[in-house]
């Protein structure tokens, strides 16, 4: 059984100086704890798999295709493949939880 807590992650995330920490991989989902500052700019691009973030702390924006919401902490976003998607305006420190379906890169390494 794979069990985590948040908090742990939380600081497993921040240990590794990363903005991104995945911490599950099975071939049909993978996990991640992704957090940007207050202030910065979310340079990701499209997935070729589909995606949902739960936002655990912070508050920003969200643009998903054309739609544009603010998203704080208990947020769920789901974002199809292929679909432009960032966060901005990020006035809190952002903390969330990702999940992709399936592991993220998985259809990319197909192509």
């Amino acid at each position: 059984m794979n069990r985590y807590e948040l908090s742990e992650l939380i600081a497993r995330q921040k240990e590794s100086g990363e903005a991104y920490l995945e911490f599950l991989r099975v071939p049909s989902l993978s996990m991640g704890m992704y957090t940007l500052p207050a202030g910065a700019v979310d340079e990701q691009t499209p997935h070729t798999e589909d995606e949902v973030y739960l936002v655990v702390h912070g508050k920003a924006d969200m643009l998903v295709g054309s739609d544009r919401q603010q998203v704080a902490a208990g947020s769920i976003v789901f974002v199809a493949a292929n679909v432009e998607h960032c966060f901005y305006n990020i006035t809190e420190e952002l903390t969330v939880l990702v999940f992709f379906a399936p592991a993220e890169y998985s259809k990319q390494e197909a192509e």
